[in-house]
């Protein structure tokens, strides 16, 4: 699987998904899906709708991704 989410990109991505669970436990139960789907992505370092657009923040290392 091919990384795309990196970077800046990935901490905005956990900082949302946070926020988006928190807001759900106190306001709209129905946060909680997007929130996760959210965090999903920044741990993965995989979006899909990315590869659609052919966006790409993930910065390779100098060492082999696996």
């Amino acid at each position: 699987m091919k990384k795309n989410v990196g970077g800046v990109d990935q901490k905005i991505r956990y900082a949302l998904g946070a926020g988006l669970i928190l807001c759900s436990l106190f306001k709209k139960k129905a946060l909680i899906v997007p929130g996760a789907m959210v965090i999903a992505t920044a741990i993965l370092q995989k979006c899909t709708l990315y590869d659609l657009i052919g966006v790409n923040t993930y910065e390779h290392s100098s060492q082999s991704d696996n």
